[in-house]
């Protein structure tokens, strides 16, 4: 008689679920579960769900904790970096981005591309990107306007962030994976604040 296979979802072989995962990259981000939940397009609930779920497997007792965890999913283009190449970014100074809040990101995306003449990389929900000579211009739509952010671009996140770390950085989040192109490229990010609590950042595309 064959053997029948067990019921239910297969095992995940990662820390987390690809839910969880999704929801915790949104917590590092600093979104709140109801921002979560629209962008993600499910219910607040669902996303309370999760977080406690990965709460307790993580071993933590709050969302500040997750906040600054390094965990890097299983399937990441960034995992397969680690595991394939020690690459070090010795110093920080390219700009690769720059963050501005709008009111309302469909009038904001014609009037940058169309009066002020920048070229239009993408767009998707109430994000706009930009190119700016080979410096990312990036809109958000937010209801109240919120301080600019510079993004400085490194190689390996990672190693950036244990540098910096040891030179007494505070990182108000970990890197997390913000977005995955339709190519597979991965966007990762990393928050942290000035000397005088303005906010900085550094990213880096990782390639699949």
């Amino acid at each position: 008689m064959p053997a029948t296979s067990p019921r239910g979802r297969p095992r995940w072989s990662d820390v987390l679920t690809p839910a969880e995962w999704r929801v915790v990259e949104g917590v590092r981000h600093g979104m709140s579960n109801t921002l979560i939940a629209s962008r993600q397009g499910v219910s607040v609930d669902a996303v309370k769900f999760h977080v406690s779920n990965a709460l307790t497997k993580l071993g933590f007792v709050s969302r500040r904790q997750l906040r600054r965890w390094a965990g890097v999913r299983a399937d990441s283009a960034l995992k397969k970096q680690t595991r394939e190449a020690n690459v070090t970014e010795e110093h920080i100074g390219e700009i690769g981005q720059i963050g501005r809040s709008v009111k309302d990101i469909t009038a904001a995306e014609p009037w940058y591309r169309d009066v002020l003449g920048l070229r239009h990389l993408y767009t998707f929900g109430k994000l706009a990107f930009f190119d700016c000579g080979g410096v990312r211009l990036f809109l958000e739509q937010g209801e109240h306007p919120s301080k600019s952010v510079i993004y400085f671009r490194v190689g390996d996140i990672q190693a950036a962030h244990a540098r910096l770390s040891a030179r007494g950085v505070a990182f108000t989040s970990a890197p997390h994976l913000i977005h995955r192109h339709d190519d597979g490229m991965e966007e990762w990010m990393a928050f942290f604040d000035d000397n005088e609590g303005r906010p900085l950042a550094i990213m880096a595309q990782v390639k699949p």
